[in-house]
């Protein structure tokens, strides 16, 4: 398997990944799945886009090669590397299938990919000052996300998706007027949980279900709503452990203290784990870089993206998006 990345000049330096796929099942590779004519490649210094407000912006015609779109569009999030991290299970679960993955086309813009880890990074209701950042940065974030939900669907995509969890604290203002699906990770997530016919770790209890994030006032918010939908019970940290053991991490991670963020990270779960807790949701990109995927603890976590791949994956067949 290789990628072959494009980069494209465009506002914001948003670079547009054009992924290239290798099929070792038949040791030759796949033709380009996407054609760009070149009227829509144009110089830097010659772009009609580049300085120019949103409502002066347009999209020239192009769309990914075939009978039917089938491509999947993801809107990058907290860090470039996120964000191709998630592309990278697009094509490593089809390949655990022998199966070739669909084209994708990747928006990344470094701008805002800084502002959301900013903002990834903490916002409890006791930090006024954070919860404050979140409110004034909420109209230009929003803007820059729908910009480029626009230019997906305008390349011919069949769903849009977004692998971070901070950008879904603005779903509905993101899809509002979408002519595409836009995929919720929290519903994948509480989909995948329902179908997987959990047993209660306590008899006559509830499934359980935790939800740890760097940003509690939104994100674990939103988690929350999708899996109580689905009928599980979901456990958040208390105020004591966010004090003392969240808190702490995000701010040692500030610090590029890896290893004291791991201690704190540990100890985060053990708490939640002591309350019969079936999985545990990493609501948060950082967190689910903390651990090495042989640590036991990782077999009580769920990484979301996981799920939001998936179910991409399956909506990008004709069948899946008959149901």
């Amino acid at each position: 398997m290789s990628l072959s990345f494009q980069s494209l000049n465009y506002p914001s330096n948003i670079s547009y990944c054009i992924s290239k796929h290798t099929s070792h099942s038949q040791g030759k590779r796949n033709p380009s799945l996407l054609k760009l004519p070149s009227s829509i490649i144009p110089q830097a210094a010659e772009s009609p886009l580049i300085n120019k407000p949103s409502s002066d912006r347009t999209f020239s015609s192009f769309q990914l090669i075939g009978q039917e779109a089938n491509g999947i569009g993801i809107i990058g999030g907290v860090s470039a590397y996120s964000s191709l991290n998630f592309a990278n299970k697009l094509v490593k679960f089809k390949l655990e299938k022998e199966e070739s993955s669909p084209p994708f086309v990747l928006c990344s813009d470094p701008a805002l990919s800084k502002e959301l880890l900013s903002l990834e990074r903490g916002s409890f209701p006791f930090l006024s000052a954070k919860t404050q950042s979140l409110q004034s940065d909420y109209t230009l974030i929003v803007e820059n996300l729908r910009e480029k939900r626009v230019f997906l669907e305008k390349f011919g995509v069949c769903c849009i998706v977004m692998p971070c969890d901070i950008s879904h604290s603005w779903y509905d203002e993101i899809k509002d007027g979408c002519s595409v699906p836009c995929l919720h990770v929290g519903e994948c997530v509480a989909k995948e949980l329902k179908e997987a016919k959990l047993r209660p770790l306590e008899a006559g209890s509830p499934l359980r279900i935790g939800v740890l994030a760097t940003n509690e006032t939104s994100v674990a918010r939103f988690y929350r709503e999708k899996l109580e939908n689905e009928g599980f019970e979901v456990i958040l940290p208390d105020k004591a452990t966010v004090e003392h053991t969240v808190i702490p991490l995000v701010e040692a991670l500030n610090r590029k203290d890896l290893e004291g963020a791991q201690n704190l990270f540990r100890i985060a779960l053990q708490v939640l784990l002591v309350r019969a807790m079936n999985r545990i949701i990493l609501a948060s990109d950082e967190l689910r870089q903390l651990l090495p995927p042989d640590d036991p603890l990782w077999r009580k976590c769920i990484d979301p993206m996981d799920a939001l791949a998936r179910s991409s994956l399956k909506y990008a067949q004709p069948q899946g998006r008959c149901k």
